[in-house]
């Protein structure tokens, strides 16, 4: 009993770091309805930039730990934002209402350009975190198997459904949630009442790439490292996370994440690892096919 409380501990983390990413990717599908591997390419992008850059403040710049990370988040999210915004701006936007390959496509080009801009300003080197606020809290004292979570995965775990809930209060409540959801609905009727709607979908789009890099800044503070061809995985991770709830609802997307991040750690507790993708894929796969949606052809 104690062993199956702590996998649903250890579930807790990753499923707040899938719930984010979906709800973020969510939000800028939702009003282009193209799917878009370069959202997870801008998550390990602005994971990358932060490690490279708390290594720099702690090397260069002699900076205690705190300043270094601190300096190390501030520059990834100008990088991550800064690059969501242009690969809004001068990719996305101007294809966002074509053709779905094209798309798929740019994205995939987009992938590329961002593993590789890391890659070579890293000096392909696997640059690590040291670790840190990783004390254990006990959350179920049994003296044979105790339950527990470090500070830092209590403090993310904490931090990403803190985004989920901001995020799903801003679109509620917000005007521009309201035009994000008519844009969302019916792009051709919101524009003729007056809405910009390539605007809405650039602002969805930097609001998307702001989520990734808090996200990313956060899970590589507990994993430590960031692959560089993380960015691909995560890229198709997250389309079939949201695919699950939903793409177009961003808090039924955080939900079925949620549901993905507990199937994985469950399975890589009681079964076999190197099977887990393979398995939680195949899953994921039947899932869509028996509860996609048909769209009568006019």
């Amino acid at each position: 009993m104690a062993y199956f409380l702590q996998q649903i501990a250890n579930a807790a983390p990753v499923a707040a770091l899938y719930a984010a990413l979906a709800f973020g990717y969510s939000i800028a599908f939702a009003v282009t309805r193209r799917a878009d591997v370069a959202y997870g390419a801008l998550f390990a992008f602005a994971a990358q930039m932060f490690i490279l850059f708390s290594g720099y403040g702690w090397d260069r710049l002699w900076l205690v730990l705190p300043a270094a990370l601190g300096f190390g988040a501030v520059v990834a999210l100008l990088y991550g934002v800064g690059a969501g915004l242009v690969v809004g701006r001068h990719v996305m936007r101007p294809l966002a209402f074509s053709s779905d390959n094209t798309v798929v496509v740019a994205a995939l080009g987009v992938v590329l350009v961002l593993m590789e801009t890391a890659r070579l300003a890293a000096d392909t080197r696997s640059l690590w975190l040291p670790p840190f606020l990783n004390a254990p809290v006990v959350l179920w004292g049994d003296p044979a198997f105790p339950v527990a979570l470090t500070v830092l995965q209590l403090a993310n775990t904490a931090a990403m459904a803190a985004i989920v809930l901001a995020g799903h209060v801003f679109l509620a409540c917000s005007a521009w949630g309201r035009r994000w959801r008519a844009v969302s609905e019916d792009r051709q009727a919101a524009e003729l009442c007056g809405v910009d709607a390539a605007g809405v979908y650039l602002s969805a789009y930097a609001l998307a790439a702001l989520i990734a890099s808090l996200t990313g800044i956060l899970a590589v503070s507990y994993y430590g490292n960031m692959d560089f061809g993380g960015g691909l995985v995560f890229g198709v991770k997250v389309l079939f996370i949201a695919a699950i709830g939903g793409a177009g609802t961003p808090l039924l997307s955080a939900l079925g994440g949620a549901a993905m991040g507990l199937a994985e750690t469950l399975w890589s507790a009681y079964g076999e690892f190197l099977w887990r993708d393979l398995v939680i894929f195949s899953a994921l796969v039947l899932l869509l096919v028996i509860f996609r949606r048909e769209r009568p052809v006019p």
